[in-house]
């Protein structure tokens, strides 16, 4: 691929994915969708800002904890690590836009309705309903508890993991899924059925491996990919709820798979810590 034609690659899939401005053209959309199979590369950059944004919260709530604590007890261990996580987790959904956040909302507001047109149409309204707040609100609350129970010596490791993967689910789910109707979501299915996708699964690999790898932790890091590829089942669930709620895959749908996937990861690396080490 021509430099010029990657630079133009990447910045459309940064320009689609988070909310640095880039100034992509009005194609952008498109050449997101026919490169998809890059999305986990620009997860791992997107856990790679999370993973330093945790740190530098976490050394800053520890210092001003500390400070306060000599003039008022505090439950510092608790608070130190649960501020930074929910820190951490709010930062991602700034950081994306709350495109993703959007998602979950809508497929909340969709639940419960028992005519598929209402269904559809609920989603698309511009309101939030009490399913689709619990919704998304437990989801990251599941995000932010997961973060709050690993180790602080692994949470960048974490963010990162779970940001690819929450990428390749994503990949997953519009190449086994089938459009709900025509829109953004139909973009991406039309573009991203191709083999190529196939890559997403091995630059994830060599990613999350080589991330664990180059800190010091290669016997995590193997099984941190088989926790990575966990996210492929949940693309399958997420793809037969997204069947049942709006006929098939939508947009809402593919960034609710990137929430749901990245609360799943850090409780089951949370879980993993637990367990491993």
């Amino acid at each position: 691929m021509p430099l010029v034609r990657t630079v133009k690659v990447f910045r459309d899939l940064l320009s689609f994915l988070t909310i640095i401005p880039l100034g992509g053209k009005e194609d952008f959309i498109f050449t997101t969708a026919s490169y998809m199979w890059l999305f986990p590369v620009i997860g791992s950059f997107i856990g790679l800002l999370g993973g330093v944004y945790f740190m530098f919260s976490r050394g800053v709530t520890v210092f001003l904890l500390n400070l306060v604590n000599t003039y008022v007890t505090l439950p510092t261990a608790y608070l130190g690590a649960a501020i930074p996580a929910a820190m951490t987790i709010a930062f991602l959904l700034v950081l994306t836009g709350l495109q993703h956040f959007d998602g979950l909302i809508d497929l909340g507001n969709a639940l419960g309705l028992r005519n598929l047109h209402d269904r559809k149409m609920k989603a698309h309204a511009w309101t939030v309903t009490y399913a689709g707040a619990i919704l998304a609100l437990t989801v990251e609350f599941g995000a932010v508890v997961g973060l709050f129970l690993i180790n602080p010596v692994f949470a960048f490791l974490a963010i990162i993991l779970a940001e690819v993967s929450a990428k390749l689910s994503m990949v997953t789910l519009v190449w086994v899924g089938k459009p709900s109707h025509k829109g953004l979501g139909s973009i991406f299915l039309a573009k991203a059925k191709k083999n190529l996708n196939a890559a997403a699964y091995l630059l994830s690999a060599v990613i999350v491996y080589a991330v664990f790898y180059f800190t010091g932790f290669a016997l995590l890091g193997l099984a941190a990919v088989g926790l990575m590829f966990i996210s492929v089942p949940i693309a399958f669930a997420m793809s037969r709820v997204s069947n049942y709620v709006f006929g098939g895959v939508s947009g809402d749908m593919i960034g609710a798979t990137n929430e749901t996937t990245r609360a799943v990861m850090l409780i089951l690396f949370a879980l993993l810590l637990a367990v491993a080490v």
